[in-house]
């Protein structure tokens, strides 16, 4: 039953591709001509913000952490605001296909391609991660029965995804993304239908329930040396989507193809203020579950991404249940998969490659991202560790502070130099002198390698001297050290230039 609904999901995806993706050509692929409904991209956004692992993940984090991720999810909503108000006005002045085209602009070469460069490792990464984790949990319910192998099914999985978004590029995922928002939150509340029945509860007397219940605790304003404090969520929170999903192509590529800056913004401020309902319905699934264990005599599982699983893809609460889990899975796998796909290629034909027209290249560099997520998720299988792959999410998290250094640092030349020559020109003339250089291309990389480094030192060292652990706000200190590396670099080339 699991994979017939898989089946004709996918297959209402590809009929989906077939209509829209017709007329293809790279503008279609990479920015959809421009001409998407404000409020269908607004919508299909809450979907593509939300993947697999958060389906999984949101519910579980009450058992830990209560409701205290809302605090987060307000920090969110001005995050989005100052995306809308500060970055997309940059991005649609410039008319961008790619949002690493600020860079070049303000910056020059070195600086635009390491930014590129670094989308592309974190969002390959991370991607492959997520995917994996979705593929692993399809294996283990459905797949491991029939003795498939995990190699086939994370490659048919990848190929689907390729599959419909091959043509259309970014002009399909905006529409796709509609169909897998409405599934995933069809799922979910569907999901939550079902446990408060087993409960013995009606809708409102379910609210009040978890209302009522000790982990539906949401502000944390007394421990200052708790992550769960109320500012370091809130103002994490701002940064998290200021970085990824402002700096981050992938959030970004759906935003730049609305018709206008003012349609960009309203489309941004909408899903901004979604995000708080949505995540307040899992997190009230999650407060449900764990209610519903107590009332079984269930022993809750030692990790909080189990708490979903254990009864929705086991058959606990049902057949039905068991489906509407592997829809809202799929949904949010797909979507995921197939921006971060789409994106990642923009981002390596347009920005590295240099070369945005060439529709050849466009169709192999898809082909090859593909490849790229598969071997990277038979890597992960072959690892066969959590502790590795939340080791790797760690990782991939490092990646982006120099991605928010680079960008401030650009902002801040950017309104240090008007009406003045800019760094980018003094950099074109020298090079029709000289000829082109290495070595200021390379300068910039310098600071966004040592900033995770550092980081990663400082935040070991609190940890055994104060017994301080970052949170989110490593993500700032990252930033911070790459703007101060930027500004250093940039000083030590103006004195080598003079």
């Amino acid at each position: 039953m699991v994979l017939i609904v898989v089946l004709a999901y996918l297959c209402l995806l590809l009929l989906i591709s077939r209509l829209v993706g017709k007329k293809g050509g790279n503008d279609a692929f990479f920015r959809a001509n421009r001409r998407s409904p404000w409020w269908m991209v607004a919508f299909g956004m809450i979907g593509a913000s939300i993947s697999g692992v958060t389906f999984v993940s949101v519910p579980g984090m009450v058992m830990g952490m209560d409701m205290t991720y809302i605090q987060t999810c307000l920090g969110f909503i001005v995050g989005y605001f100052v995306v809308a108000f500060v970055l997309l006005p940059l991005y649609y002045k410039m008319n961008l296909t790619t949002i690493y085209g600020y860079l070049r602009e303000r910056l020059g070469l070195g600086a635009y391609q390491t930014g590129a460069g670094f989308f592309v490792l974190s969002k390959l990464t991370s991607t492959a991660v997520k995917f994996y984790l979705f593929c692993a949990i399809l294996q283990r319910f459905v797949f491991d029965e029939m003795g498939v192998p995990f190699m086939v099914t994370a490659s048919a999985m990848v190929a689907l995804v390729w599959l419909y978004t091959r043509r259309g590029g970014i002009k399909t995922l905006v529409w796709t993304d509609t169909l897998q928002t409405l599934c995933m939150l069809v799922a979910v509340c569907l999901i939550i239908y079902k446990v408060t029945d087993e409960l013995g509860f009606g809708l409102m007397d379910a609210a009040k329930a978890v209302a009522a219940d000790s982990h539906s605790r949401i502000f944390v304003w007394d421990d200052w040396v708790s992550t769960q404090n109320f500012w370091k969520q809130f103002v994490s929170g701002v940064f998290i989507v200021v970085v990824m999903t402002g700096l981050d192509q992938d959030m970004m590529q759906k935003n730049l193809t609305c018709r206008t800056l003012r349609d960009a913004q309203k489309d941004m401020c909408t899903y901004g203020f979604a995000f708080v309902p949505v995540n307040l319905l899992f997190l009230s699934l999650g407060v449900l579950l764990m209610m519903l264990a107590a009332q079984r005599g269930v022993a809750l599982p030692t990790k909080g991404d189990e708490l979903l699983p254990m009864f929705a893809a086991t058959g606990g609460l049902g057949e039905t249940v068991v489906v509407l889990f592997t829809l809202g899975m799929v949904a949010t796998s797909f979507s995921t998969a197939d921006s971060a796909l789409t994106a990642l290629t923009t981002c390596f034909c347009v920005d590295i490659c240099r070369k945005p027209a060439d529709e050849r290249l466009r169709r192999r560099v898809f082909v090859g991202m593909a490849v790229l997520m598969i071997i990277l998720m038979m890597l992960f299988r072959w690892m066969a560790s959590g502790s590795v792959i939340n080791a790797i999410y760690t990782l991939v998290s490092y990646t982006y502070g120099p991605l928010l250094g680079l960008f401030v640092y650009a902002y801040y030349k950017s309104a240090r130099s008007k009406g003045k020559e800019t760094r980018d020109d003094s950099i074109d003339k020298r090079d029709k002198k000289q000829g082109f250089s290495l070595t200021p291309c390379l300068l910039p990389l310098i600071p966004c390698l040592a900033a995770p480094l550092l980081c990663f030192g400082i935040n070991q060292l609190s940890q055994q001297m104060w017994g301080y652990r970052f949170g989110y706000e490593l993500l700032m200190l990252n930033g911070l050290l790459t703007f101060f590396g930027l500004w250093l670099v940039d000083k030590a080339t103006v004195a080598a230039d003079s």
